[in-house]
């Protein structure tokens, strides 16, 4: 099974562009969506390779949101906002297959000034306690925009950007830290250890060109489905966000 994560930044904006046509090659057989920053009713039918659609927005138009689309229906769908925080932004989107939970995520992000960390702080424990509890029933494969980068290695500068940037604050990077702690496997690190691997550049200064970037885009899994992993990678040729796709091939 092979399940790619992006966040599109505005899935409008994306099919205008025709930059979901740059996935369809991939042949995945799930593809979770991050920042869709809309409304199903607002978005022409578009992959229709995927039968199965599943949107949970925000309540704000034109902010945050989630979506995935699968050639595989689920057992079930969950519409988990209200298990993490109280907002509803759309930010958290559970699908239960027969042998794992997947769960497509867009943490917040602690905006300029660092004006939200205390609330994304308390948002990570909240999200760490919801994945926890999905793993009493099954293994979870948890893929998304986290927000955070997790170590030095993962972000062209780091120490200009600690404790300074969101993103790459001591909070932040604990918080994600916890999470592996708590047993959850980075699978990109698994297979590559090299740096300059990157799925976020920003817009400004021609970042992406000259790969000035940050790796915020991931694939967590359960560790008892460690063995079941046999790839996973960094699509950083796919134009069309200021993120690119990452994968996984998972048996």
């Amino acid at each position: 099974m092979k399940i790619l994560s992006w966040n599109v930044n505005g899935i409008r904006a994306c099919m205008k562009s025709k930059c979901l046509d740059n996935v369809k090659p991939e042949n995945a057989d799930i593809l979770c969506l991050q920042e869709t920053k809309a409304h199903e009713t607002q978005v022409d039918k578009t992959l229709q390779e995927f039968p199965h659609h599943y949107w949970n927005s925000a309540d704000k138009k034109g902010y945050s949101g989630t979506a995935i689309f699968t050639k595989i229906k689920p057992l079930n769908v969950y519409y988990d906002d209200s298990k993490v925080c109280n907002e509803k932004e759309g930010r958290v989107l559970n699908s239960e297959f027969k042998d794992f939970f997947l769960v497509n995520v867009y943490k917040p992000n602690s905006q300029r000034g660092l004006l939200r960390l205390d609330y994304k702080k308390q948002w990570d424990k909240n999200f760490l306690k919801y994945l926890k509890n999905l793993e009493k029933t099954k293994p979870v494969v948890v893929c998304g925009d986290f927000n955070v980068a997790h170590k030095e290695i993962d972000l062209a500068n780091p120490k200009s950007n600690y404790n300074k940037t969101a993103g790459y604050t001591q909070v932040e990077i604990d918080g994600f830290q916890e999470i592996i702690d708590s047993g959850f496997i980075d699978t990109f690190r698994e297979f590559n250890k090299e740096p300059g691997n990157y799925t976020y550049w920003s817009y400004m200064f021609n970042a992406r060109k000259k790969n000035i970037g940050w790796r915020i885009d991931y694939f967590l899994i359960s560790k008892s489905l460690k063995s079941k992993l046999k790839d996973s990678f960094i699509l950083n040729k796919i134009p069309g966000s200021d993120h690119c796709p990452v994968g996984i091939i998972i048996n």
